[in-house]
């Protein structure tokens, strides 16, 4: 009879780093824009960022008072420092308002994965921010966090983050159908990745090179 051969142990994930001890970075962008954590002054953007109909349909926000866009930003705080999302305020100066949003949520420890998110206001659109932004958080997130996979997930009928994503070096791998409901409805959504392994964008297979943090 034959014997079986026993399938070999699954290595074990690497423990993640430990980036919630550090401060937040700030992570320069061209043009003189950059990332930098949210503070308590920037709550106004949140409750702008409601009251524009493009961000308030395919980002789905929660209506915003002063004071609760305060406390959501004191949470975003917090959650920084336990390694459970990675947000940065866009701004085109370190004492300036702020003009949108990106970084990581939905954070899988287990799994070294993350999903991105953003959004701009449109004093910060028209300059490629997010494109070179989620460039930055990707580069981020592969050497200070120990990530191995990020997503982008889109609305089908949202063209401009399926741009974003690609020029950005997340390729296409496939549609969720019905996955997301917006106020019109059920909607297919792309789903966009890239791992720690692929090509950085602007090495040769690569399309952009990504910003570091400032030191």
């Amino acid at each position: 009879m034959d014997s079986e051969i026993p399938p070999a142990p699954l290595t074990p994930p690497a423990p993640p780093a430990p980036w919630g001890a550090a401060p937040q970075p700030v992570l320069d962008l061209p043009r003189g824009m950059l990332l930098r954590p949210w503070r308590e002054a920037d709550a106004p953007v949140l409750v702008a960022a409601y009251e524009d109909p493009g961000i308030r349909h395919w980002n789905r926000p929660e209506p915003e008072t002063p004071g609760t866009a305060a406390a959501r930003i004191a949470r975003w705080n917090r959650r920084w420092t336990r390694q459970e999302a990675a947000l940065w305020a866009v701004s085109p100066g370190p004492d300036s308002p702020a003009v949108g949003l990106i970084g990581l949520g939905d954070f899988d420890p287990a799994g070294a994965a993350a999903e991105f998110l953003y959004w701009l206001l449109p004093d910060g659109r028209g300059r490629g921010v997010v494109t070179q932004g989620v460039a930055a958080v990707a580069e981020w997130a592969f050497r200070d966090a120990g990530l191995h996979r990020l997503r982008i997930c889109h609305s089908v009928a949202n063209p401009a983050s399926c741009a974003v994503a690609l020029k950005a070096g997340f390729p296409l791998e496939g549609t969720m159908r019905g996955a997301l409901r917006h106020a019109d409805g059920w909607h297919d959504e792309h789903l966009h990745a890239r791992l720690a392994t692929d090509a950085r964008p602007g090495a040769p297979g690569g399309g952009m090179a990504g910003a570091g943090p400032r030191r």
